[in-house]
């Protein structure tokens, strides 16, 4: 295989890509079309959906990831809370969550190759956060100045998303090695 297509206009993903996918000289070619999004419950509806409709229509071997962010108190489906991000501030969120023990939450993570012909691969992984008591750092775009990877302490807008490839990569990675073992 010399490319691969990966679907998405988010330059963060396709750094991710880039960087998994040239380590088993795989070429990582964006494709910068918008495709309609399905609302669904889990990423990897979301990403099954998109993968395979992008391949047939284009005829070519598709990545699509997509992640969702679950707060563990509200129980809201994750694929959804980017819809809510966008209507509740980071301010907001924190007075809300002052009423739960519970700051814990993750990210979901699925990401989806196709094929022209149908065939799949598919790999879901997911990366546990907690939410901070203040908002931190630099473009606090949404929530991510309150996000927290792992037992990190630093918000996600105070390091360099360089610094937190390793953890998107996941699902690339997975893709690339089952690409090189067909």
């Amino acid at each position: 295989m010399n490319s691969l297509y990966l679907v998405t206009k988010n330059p963060g993903k396709l750094m991710a890509a880039k960087n998994a996918f040239t380590k088993y000289n795989i070429n990582v070619v964006s494709i910068d079309r918008n495709f309609p999004e399905i609302q669904a419950e889990t990423s990897l509806e979301i990403a099954r959906t998109i993968a395979i409709q992008v391949s047939r229509e284009v005829k070519v071997p598709v990545v699509h990831e997509d992640h969702s962010l679950f707060i563990h108190a509200l129980g809201i489906p994750g694929p959804y809370t980017n819809y809510i991000e966008k209507k509740i501030s980071s301010e907001k969120l924190l007075e809300i969550l002052k009423n739960f023990n519970d700051k814990s939450g993750h990210f979901e993570i699925a990401t989806v190759y196709a094929e022209p012909d149908g065939k799949i691969f598919e790999y879901v992984f997911q990366v546990p956060i907690t939410f901070g008591e203040e908002v931190k750092g630099n473009n606090t775009k949404g929530w991510n100045g309150l996000i927290r990877i792992g037992d990190e302490t630093r918000a996600i807008t105070e390091y360099p998303e360089k610094e937190r490839l390793h953890i998107w990569n996941e699902g690339y990675e997975a893709v690339a090695r089952h690409i090189v073992k067909k």
